[in-house]
């Protein structure tokens, strides 16, 4: 049987989170593209929230496209007889109000549900909720516009709920404080302050569900150094590419590369990752970073529940490492979802 399967790509929120979806998802088109297998359907919302349903997911398709206000978007979903969706939105409406209308719409989904959506989207209720699972979170503070970090330096400044490194800095003395806390109120109207965890390592650990198990990916790791490069920002995950458009930066192997199996840092960085996957309903699959200090102790940075399937996409970067092809990991994914759907 073939399977009519929606890529749902784009934001309502801004032109750099529609044009980075739209990076993933049309590659994710072509990469998992089986004709004997799959129908795909493409769906594009942009900025502003104004839907279409272009023939495929380049700039010239979108534009001709006819565009359609939400309810006229909605009811040609509904009518689309689909089998499983695709959401691949980043902004924080579309990892959690537009997965909850395919919800809405009884139509199947890969990945996981709105509300761990936000919660893996809000790094300081993210932080707490791992850390009564048992896993360890730097020292850290929540702040509004006026409030003062009461931890000393050094400490690592961003906005609570911003994607990409966007706002990030490091604070090595306390007068350093004011800049950085407005770097990353520009994001956010909450910050968050946490303690600086020394190097170290700095990693990243996917899980996909396979038949019931819960299944580590091999590590990546990314290019830190304590006095040249003490932590990742917006330029090493994002660039400019050609023509003014988007480029994946942490893709390079001179930015991050697999770390071999027999690393004795991936079990135990593993087993962390299942800890927090299931302390946040995670579902099918789940990302996360770690900041390796210089005794071998990871502790969490953040939850990325999300996988686009691109070529690019850390979780199939991850699974290629392990043996799982792409189209293998797609239509395992695909498999889960229609097998064992979950709330």
């Amino acid at each position: 049987m073939t399977l009519r399967v929606l890529h749902l790509a784009g934001s309502p929120v801004s032109d750099f989170y529609a044009d980075l979806s739209r990076l993933y998802a049309a590659d994710a088109l072509v990469a998992t593209a089986d004709p004997e297998r799959y129908e795909f359907v493409a769906a594009y919302v942009a900025p502003g929230g104004r839907w279409c349903f272009p023939s495929d997911l380049t700039p010239e398709a979108i534009a001709a496209a006819p565009s359609m206000e939400v309810g006229e978007a909605l009811a040609h979903l509904a009518s689309l007889d689909l089998d499983v969706a695709v959401p691949q939105l980043f902004c924080i409406p579309g990892m959690t109000s537009y997965r909850a209308l395919l919800d809405v719409l009884a139509i199947p989904y890969v990945g996981n549900t709105p509300d761990a959506m936000a919660l893996g989207a809000h790094k300081a209720r993210a932080r707490s909720v791992v850390a009564a699972a048992g896993v360890s979170v730097p020292a850290g503070e929540v702040l509004r516009i006026g409030e003062r970090p009461s931890i000393a330096p050094p400490a690592v400044v961003k906005p609570v709920d911003a994607d990409n490194s966007l706002g990030i800095g490091l604070v090595r003395e306390s007068d350093e404080y004011d800049d950085a806390l407005a770097a990353a109120f520009a994001h956010s109207d909450e910050v968050l302050v946490e303690s600086y965890v020394e190097l170290g390592r700095e990693v990243r650990v996917g899980l996909v569900e396979r038949s019931g198990e819960l299944v580590g990916l091999p590590l990546e790791e990314y290019s830190v150094h304590p006095d040249t490069k003490p932590i990742r920002d917006h330029a090493d995950k994002i660039g400019a590419g050609v023509e003014g458009g988007l480029k994946l930066m942490a893709k390079d192997a001179e930015h991050a590369w697999i770390v071999d199996a027999a690393d004795p840092l991936t079990e135990r960085v593993q087993e962390a990752a299942r800890r927090c996957h299931r302390a946040m309903g995670a579902r099918y699959y789940s990302l996360f970073d770690f900041r390796i200090d210089e005794h071998g102790e990871p502790w969490f940075l953040e939850a990325g529940l999300y996988c686009s399937f691109a070529r690019t996409s850390v979780v199939a970067v991850m699974a290629a490492a392990a043996g799982i092809t792409l189209p293998d990991l797609f239509a395992t994914a695909l498999a889960e979802t229609l097998d064992h759907p979950r709330q």
